[in-house]
Order: C-alpha cells, then sequence, then structure tokens
C-alpha cells in the first residue's frame, strides 16, 4: 500500500489539543481520512491529539477549518480549534490581516488576532490570544438537537444511571448539555460521560459539561466532548455555559469559565444575541508523519 508524508503542526487551545494539516498542501483521498484521524490522534502510535484539523481554501470566508474527533468522525465547531487555526495561518504568513473569517461546517466565524513579538517566526510576531465571534446561541431542541417538547431546555431533567440531573441544552454549531453541580474537581466524569453523550434524548449524541458556579463571574467546568471523551478545555461548551448561566440567573453575561487546561473569558452580548470568546492559541510543535 502506498504511504504518505504528511506534514502536521500541533497545536493546542487551553489544552484542548489537535493535528492541524495544511489541505491546501495536503490532498488526501475522502474515503481514507477517518482511518488517517484516528491513526494520527492516537496518542500512543500517532502524534496524539483530540482529533484532527484541515485548514483548507474557502471561497466563502478567508479559510475553512475541516474538523474531525479523534474517533474519525466529522464535527461541527470547535471553539479552541478555531483560535489555532487563526494562529496557523498568521504565523505561517498565509495571511496578513489580523482580522479574518474561517468557515465550518457551513457556518462563518470571524476571529480578531492580538500578537506580540517573536523570533519563532519568520514575520517576527506571533498570534498568542485571539477573540471569536462566536454568532449565536441556538436554543431551539430541534435544532440543537435534543429530543424534547419544550421551546427550550432550560433547567430540564434528565435521567442517567437511574438519577436524574438538570441541563440546559445549548447549540454553538455543536450540540451541548450543561449540567450545574457541586463537587466538579471529584466528578467521575469516565464513568457517566458516555452515558449522558450517547443519551436517547441526543439524536446527534451531545457535548456534556459539569458546571460548578463560584460566584457571578466565575465558573468552573469539566466536559465530556461527542466522540473524544473528557479534554481540558472545549471553546464552543464553554460558550454554551455561560449561555447556560446566564438562563438559570447564575451569573452575569460576561464569565470566565476555568477549566483543566485554562480559563476562557465569554461574554454574552444579549443585545445583539452574539456570544464572544476570547482565549490563548499555542504551537507546540511541528513535524512530518508517514501514513
Amino acid at each position: 500500500m502506498e504511504k504518505t508524508n504528511i506534514k502536521f503542526t500541533k497545536m493546542h487551545g487551553c489544552g484542548n489539543d489537535y493535528v492541524y494539516i495544511d489541505g491546501a498542501k495536503v490532498k488526501l483521498e475522502a474515503e481514507k481520512k477517518p482511518d488517517i484521524v484516528r491513526f494520527l490522534s492516537d496518542r500512543h502510535f500517532g502524534v496524539g491529539g483530540d482529533g484532527v484539523i484541515f485548514i483548507n481554501p474557502s471561497d466563502v470566508a478567508d479559510f475553512e477549518m475541516e474538523m474531525w474527533n479523534a474517533d474519525g468522525t466529522r464535527a461541527e465547531m470547535c471553539g479552541n480549534g478555531i483560535r489555532c487555526v487563526a494562529k496557523y495561518v498568521y504565523d505561517h504568513s498565509l495571511t496578513d490581516s489580523k482580522e479574518i473569517s474561517i468557515v465550518s461546517a457551513g457556518k462563518i466565524k470571524y476571529l480578531v488576532l492580538t500578537t506580540e513579538k517573536s523570533d519563532r517566526t519568520l514575520r517576527g510576531e506571533e498570534v498568542v490570544l485571539v477573540r471569536v465571534n462566536m454568532g449565536s446561541p441556538i436554543l431551539e431542541p430541534s435544532q440543537i438537537p435534543v429530543d424534547i417538547c419544550q421551546d427550550a431546555a432550560i433547567d430540564t431533567p434528565i435521567v442517567v444511571q437511574g438519577k436524574e440531573y438538570k441541563m440546559t441544552c445549548v447549540s454553538m454549531g455543536n450540540p451541548h448539555a450543561v449540567i450545574f453541580m457541586n463537587g466538579v474537581a471529584e466528578l467521575d466524569i469516565e464513568k457517566i460521560g458516555p452515558d449522558f453523550e450517547n443519551h436517547k434524548l441526543f439524536p446527534k449524541r451531545t457535548n456534556t459539561e459539569f458546571v460548578e458556579v463560584t460566584d457571578r463571574a466565575n465558573v468552573n467546568m469539566r466536559v465530556w466532548e461527542r466522540g473524544t471523551g473528557e479534554t481540558l478545555a472545549c471553546g464552543t461548551g464553554s460558550c454554551a455555559t455561560a449561555v447556560a448561566c446566564v438562563l438559570n440567573g447564575l451569573t452575569d453575561e460576561k464569565v470566565k469559565v476555568h477549566l483543566l487546561g485554562g480559563t476562557l473569558e465569554i461574554e454574552w452580548d444579549r443585545e445583539a444575541n452574539l456570544i464572544y470568546m476570547t482565549g490563548p492559541a499555542t504551537t507546540v510543535f511541528e513535524g512530518e508523519i508517514t501514513v
């Protein structure tokens, strides 16, 4: 079988790490991508990551983000991932603009880049922080999707492993179920996460955020991501959490979400109904691998 050499960049946003590939230079057959993604994501035999993101040309935005979960399934959006895409295209001189647009699964996001001087890129500066206009939260159950007969899933009961929890469901281009609780740090997420992800109420599975509110401006969050498992951070999940906090009267509209891998600042502009996410993007290393 013919082998292919792939140049890649390993990056992370608050510990949510992906393998990034320039899709304009690396051409892979569509039917082979799931297996290649699973191999590259493997932390023992591949590069290791929560998935793979291809950075492609686009006719509707400056760039396209083609996102894959570690299990070889496609995903619609990743807030941490899209910040790293912005860093990649600027640091690799694919754009000279600090205000760019990126499309993922048909949805366009607008990003503003913050740079600082650096000798690690040829241009003498690199992106360190990215602010993303994540668009409007989706609350209609059929659009999330979640199978409930209500106008919105806010503080709605869900039974998992025989115990009733209260969930607030939000889509940020991908589905989220936010669960408020105490003792998030001690949660056995490996045991309970899969049963939330694959619950019968979620026809396309779901990402699940387990959230503990500390005050009106700060929350702690752990996340079980659909198709990946627990990750150190989730950008869209942080946005969904901020929305859920406001809808349940638990925080103000601007909140810091403290994750295992770092902190994201989320703001819900209620008047414009737009979510803004600000956070870091980091390059770990670059390399080449044969698949």
